[in-house]
């Protein structure tokens, strides 16, 4: 009997993301990873310059837009990727661009708007931020709010401390706000997906207090 209900709670788990939607934890885990991988942005625009980062970066985000075109306007090319594609994609996607073309359009913006330093902790809190955030609030949030957890958005805050103490050139306490901001913006995010609203108005918030600072 007790087995019985572990299974029951897991398929619970399994049928409510931290954000609301309906796919699976071990989707959303790979999902994640994707995300994760995104790390190469930031750590390979620390190890070069803002303009092959930007035209290497402009090319996967017309890739990436080209996929979702296909996606959306049912084109061949759809039926060749949505295998691979298609089970990390949640209902709310459905109809719009997915969090990979966002998340290259908020790189390519980020780099290019704001300066290195900024650029690369900004892109670094909505990568392992949100990983962290969503795998930990959906696994471990009971207490929710409109459709996330607070523990989710403890965890996005928490790992977001990682590379506000470790990209060089920023103090740890602008780095510290600019993970609270990243967090907050992730919390509050609405119509605008915040793969894009996170890493724009955290590095906007470390480029000011730079300046001011």
């Amino acid at each position: 009997m007790r087995l019985k209900n572990v299974l029951q709670n897991a398929r619970v788990e399994d049928s409510v993301m931290e954000d609301g939607s309906n796919i699976t934890y071990q989707n959303e885990g790979l999902r994640k990873a994707t995300h994760l991988f995104a790390l190469v942005i930031p750590i390979g625009y620390s190890l070069t310059n803002k303009t092959a980062s930007l035209v290497v970066l402009g090319i996967f985000l017309l890739m990436f837009l080209v996929f979702d075109s296909a996606r959306l306007f049912k084109w061949k090319l759809w039926d060749i990727v949505e295998p691979i594609w298609g089970r990390m994609i949640r209902p709310q996607e459905s109809n719009k661009l997915t969090g990979a073309s966002y998340i290259m359009l908020a790189a390519v913006l980020t780099i290019a708007f704001f300066p290195k330093p900024v650029a690369v902790c900004a892109l670094s809190f909505i990568i392992i931020g949100d990983t962290a955030g969503a795998l930990i609030g959906r696994r471990w949030g009971k207490h929710r709010y409109r459709n996330k957890s607070y523990e989710g958005s403890l965890a996005f805050f928490a790992f977001s401390l990682i590379p506000a103490a470790l990209v060089p050139d920023i103090a740890f306490h602008i780095g510290a706000i600019g993970a609270a901001v990243a967090a907050f913006t992730e919390a509050v995010s609405g119509q605008l997906d915040d793969n894009l609203s996170v890493p724009l108005v955290s590095g906007l918030v470390m480029h000011i207090l730079i300046k001011i600072l």
